[in-house]
């Protein structure tokens, strides 16, 4: 007997982090090898130009969900005025905006008031709401972050669906640190957002060692063990240029992603998995 076909999310994180990063996302949703991304409406290579080539891949059919990448941390900087703390004009680093959020010392106030601020120019890109909301470096799971990022959702995109990054049970592997630190973190979050009638995707897939050695080809399928209908992977395909090596720490990886979902390799993995990537509405 077939296996039922599971339908997914594949959302390219990082939307406006670089023009080059942008260029490779678009091609591939064009490809039907991405069926979401998420915009970082805080980033500087995020502007009318960029957001009109992208939301043009959705004119007549809808090929991809567009959400907003909450955007936190630093090398970025807020949107919003009187944003704190801030490190030099910019966000914290990631290491120090944890442990703010964790030992509860981030203003409330301002946090709802700059995650509103990108979801307003999210809107004033794009005329409507994200389809969903996540986060840059998975900030939107932390303590404090979480309950203002809700509360903006709830507010202010009701259709919109939040991304917890809790894998499924089947796919949990003690070893994987990160993973597992992101598991707990969503355990909380899965509750405040039922608390708050916020929906959220199933399971979550496609954390992974940035600087180790394995190869995305052979990752990729155990992102696909054990998802559910309706998870999400995670990845980050893109061209490196010079503005990304600026920004970001990512940078090669990203040209391996973008090489894997372009070749033949990766539809030829959904069939023998019974995986296709979700019809955005």
């Amino acid at each position: 007997m077939a296996l039922a076909q599971r339908r997914i999310w594949l959302c390219a994180d990082d939307y406006g982090i670089s023009r080059s990063v942008n260029a490779a996302i678009r091609e591939l949703i064009l490809r039907g090898r991405l069926n979401a991304t998420s915009v970082m409406t805080a980033a500087p290579h995020f502007d009318a130009g960029e957001a009109e080539a992208l939301d043009e891949l959705n004119s007549g059919i809808k090929r991809a969900a567009l959400g907003l990448h909450v955007t936190l941390t630093g090398p970025f900087k807020p949107v919003s005025e009187g944003f704190a703390p801030l490190a030099h004009g910019h966000f914290p680093p990631l290491k120090k905006m944890m442990r703010a959020a964790v030992a509860r010392r981030l203003n409330s106030e301002r946090l709802v008031i700059e995650i509103a601020t990108q979801v307003q120019a999210f809107v004033m890109a794009f005329g409507r709401p994200p389809d969903f909301i996540d986060g840059h470096q998975h900030v939107h799971l932390f303590p404090q972050v979480r309950d203002a990022a809700l509360k903006v959702a709830a507010q202010a995109a009701p259709d919109a669906w939040v991304r917890q990054c809790g894998r499924p049970g089947s796919a949990r592997r003690l070893k994987d640190r990160k993973e597992l630190l992101l598991d707990v973190l969503s355990v909380g979050f899965r509750r405040k957002a039922r608390q708050l009638g916020v929906a959220t995707n199933s399971a979550f897939a496609g954390a992974y060692d940035f600087g180790g050695k394995a190869g995305y080809a052979s990752l990729f399928p155990r992102f696909l063990a054990g998802l559910p209908d309706g998870g999400l992977v995670m990845c980050h395909p893109g061209f490196v240029d010079a503005e990304l090596k600026r920004l970001d720490p990512l940078t090669d990886q990203r040209e391996r992603e973008f090489a894997y979902f372009n070749s033949a390799e990766f539809p030829k993995l959904l069939a023998e998995s019974s995986v296709a990537l979700a019809t955005p509405d």
